[in-house]
């Protein structure tokens, strides 16, 4: 019992160890990897320190949504509910179910909107600047995660390597009760004779076929229709979106535009300025030797004024 304990709690800490791997900035992702691979091999661990080599790097747009997991946990799990809530209406059997299904679609639509802003200022925070393309795998991601989240094999959250690409037909088909189900019909019927049993069983057999392909086409039908709707909700998000980085960089070409403009003005002004302290300069180095000579005249004029009076004294002494 107490092997077992430590064993469960010594995968615990390797479950810490790779989860933190993940909440690093990505560039730090390579040498944290390598030490903790390190100490696991150190430490007798060697199955999970080779674990832990074989964890990739993650790109660029996954890391951010692995950071959404993270650092906006109440976000993301609004995202995963509201596609839970869309799986739900879709299966029940309500009068309202295509009003469900709409508000659904609209609540997730808001929360993948909310997540892209999110995603944007996370990636700016690191010293990235995301393009349009990152944006749009990010949100793919976020869109496909909300899907799988029900199923028993989904990846799991804030551990991405890579992009997840949205589910097709056959997975949405398989989360449609029903898909691939034969509906019985009790009838009370004589046993048929020992002769003819097989052949009753392959006409039995054949008169499922059609019920079976039926159901199935269904399934697709339904799938087609879920996968028509997100891509008339990703088409209205992707428009929405571009329009607003064509405005945003509208106001930023007339923002250069007049920063250039600014430039220019501040530029002719110094230019005046510096002009202007030449010609004061000027200015100043010729009434300082205008000063200069006259303190100079001033200078000769009372030396002049000294050796008249001296003159005068010696007149009048006569």
């Amino acid at each position: 019992m107490a092997k077992n304990s430590g064993k469960q709690q010594g995968s615990g800490k390797l479950n810490d160890g790779s989860d933190a791997l993940f909440k690093l900035p990505l560039a730090e992702f390579i040498a944290a990897r390598k030490t903790l691979a390190a100490e696991l091999k150190k430490a007798g661990r060697v199955k999970e320190a080779d674990y832990v080599k074989t964890l990739a790097k993650p790109s660029i747009s996954a890391w951010a949504a692995n950071q959404l997991y993270w650092q906006h946990r109440e976000a993301f799990d609004e995202l995963i509910a509201t596609g839970q809530r869309f799986r739900e209406a879709q299966t029940s059997g309500r009068a309202g179910k295509v009003a469900d299904m709409r508000e659904a679609l609209d609540a997730r639509r808001e929360a993948l909107a909310h997540l892209s802003d999110l995603a944007t200022a996370v990636l700016r925070a690191a010293g990235s600047s995301p393009t349009p393309e990152t944006v749009h795998r990010i949100t793919t991601t976020l869109e496909a995660m909300s899907a799988y989240a029900s199923l028993p094999d989904a990846q799991r959250p804030g551990r991405l390597s890579r992009d997840v690409d949205p589910p097709g037909f056959e997975s949405f088909a398989s989360l449609i009760p029903g898909a691939g189900m034969t509906i019985k019909e009790e009838r009370v019927v004589s046993p048929p004779k020992p002769a003819a049993a097989a052949s009753t069983r392959r006409k039995a057999e054949s008169a499922s076929e059609p019920s079976r392909a039926e159901q199935t086409r269904q399934a697709k039908i339904a799938a087609a229709k879920v996968s028509l709707q997100e891509a008339k909700s990703l088409l209205s998000e992707a428009r929405a979106k571009a329009q607003s980085l064509e405005t945003a960089q509208k106001k930023a070409d007339a923002d250069a535009k007049q920063a250039e403009k600014q430039k220019r003005e501040a530029e002719e002004r110094f230019e005046k300025a510096r002009v202007a302290a030449q010609d004061a300069a000027r200015s100043a180095r010729y009434l300082a030797a205008e000063a200069e000579a006259a303190a100079k005249a001033v200078e000769v004029a009372k030396r002049s004024v000294d050796r008249s009076a001296k003159e005068l004294e010696k007149l009048f002494g006569q």
